[in-house]
């Protein structure tokens, strides 16, 4: 991290950000300290913010193996404490926070600069780490020497998006599908409805409802889960891996009657949550209802869901202290040190899709993305009322009665 040969003692990195991740338009304030332990000519100092999304598989083995790789740049803001002019001459680009110093030489003791760095308004994926790639957003902070190795210290930052409006997503969505048993005729069918709400939170409990209209001889039972697609992409290929975040059974539903059945899903706080302003990376998520019939096809009804991630707050954060010690001269330092840190969370383990599990990704569901906004569940927003849905439930178990008799 820092090298005791460079004559620094230690090096940190603080900034404040009182009310939690990094957003579009934010500010990196705060200040680069480190120690020198006897007096240094320094050719450059600086600090810099970035963001990068990175990608990277391969394929095969041996000679047929294939590497796949991208790379995306989203901002990179730079500032300079000390730097060579034009004519090589080594200055100072702005103040110590204490007073001046010899020019392109700094005093044995503890060093404070103060930074100022700026995020662009314009839409930018949040922080992930997956199984073929990342989203990192790093601030970095580099001391460099003449014929000495540079000394680097390096913070990464939670950053979460927040440019996603999507109050349209609030309205709980429902859904319907009809399936006949029978080849021939309309005398063994199934009605299923759905409702559930389509936008959570990390952690949240989200309540679904369905409902069944078994004019058939087969008994059936309802099933819940919670799907996660992530799709890394490179060099006009597609890496896909898929992930079970939820399931459950519900109830059994007898032949020639009608059931409800209401499930209590919990999505995980470790979960990554969507993720659609990255061209080389999306995460989407699909809740999926149906009926376990037995030698049958299930009838399903597939839901797009948006998992957004919660709000957080986190104190000032700073770099750990390398291994060479603490400062060894009083601080003048005006930023506050803290202790917190926030962390983006770590995603679930994935696995590769199975297409023999019956289950097919929808071609053209829409993909959504999220704000760093809080979107709290409210559990006193009840769904649409089941009369309206199922009116014709009974008058179709009812019907298909009637047909058995007059045949």
């Amino acid at each position: 991290m820092v090298c005791s040969q460079l004559s620094i003692f230690e090096a940190k990195i603080r900034y404040i950000k009182a009310n939690g991740p990094f957003s579009e338009g934010d500010a990196i304030t705060g200040t680069v300290s480190f120690h020198l332990t006897k007096e240094t000519k320094v050719k450059s100092a600086s600090v810099k913010a970035k963001g990068d999304a990175h990608v990277h598989w391969t394929e095969g083995s041996g000679d047929d193996e294939t590497s796949y790789t991208a790379h995306r740049r989203y901002f990179k803001d730079k500032q300079f404490f000390v730097a060579e002019n034009a004519n090589g001459v080594t200055c100072l680009c702005t103040e110590l926070v204490y007073g001046n110093t010899l020019i392109g030489v700094l005093p044995k003791g503890s060093h404070h600069f103060k930074f100022s760095l700026k995020i662009p308004s314009e839409s930018m994926p949040s922080s992930f780490k997956g199984a073929h790639g990342h989203i990192v957003y790093m601030l970095e902070a580099k001391i460099s020497r003449k014929w000495r190795w540079s000394s680097t210290v390096k913070k990464e930052l939670n950053f979460l998006s927040n440019l996603f409006f999507y109050d349209v997503f609030q309205c709980p969505q429902s859904g319907s599908v009809n399936k006949k048993l029978g080849v021939f005729s309309n005398k063994e069918s199934i009605h299923m409805h759905f409702v559930c709400v389509r936008v959570c939170v990390l952690g949240d409990t989200l309540s679904a409802f369905a409902k069944v209209c078994n004019s058939s001889s087969k008994s059936m039972r309802f099933k819940f889960s919670v799907l996660q697609k992530t799709v890394f992409r490179a060099s006009g290929s597609t890496n896909t891996s898929s992930n079970v975040l939820f399931k459950a059974v519900g109830n059994t539903v007898g032949p020639k009657s009608e059931a409800t059945c209401s499930c209590n899903i919990k999505i995980p706080t470790s979960a990554i949550y969507n993720m659609d302003n990255c061209e080389i990376i999306s995460v989407e998520h699909v809740l999926k209802v149906y009926l376990d019939i037995s030698f049958r096809v299930d009838p399903e009804v597939v839901f797009p869901l948006v998992i957004a991630p919660s709000s957080s707050t986190s104190p000032d954060e700073e770099v750990e202290p390398s291994p060479f010690g603490a400062f060894g001269a009083p601080s003048y330092s005006d930023f506050p040190a803290g202790s917190g840190v926030s962390q983006y969370p770590a995603p679930v383990p994935t696995q590769p899709a199975n297409p023999a599990s019956g289950y097919e990704w929808p071609q053209n569901a829409p993909s959504y993305g999220f704000s760093a906004a809080a979107l709290a569940y409210q559990p006193e927003v009840q769904p649409p009322s089941y009369t309206s849905l199922f009116d014709d439930c009974q008058g179709a178990v009812e019907r298909s009665d009637l047909d058995q008799k007059r045949t």
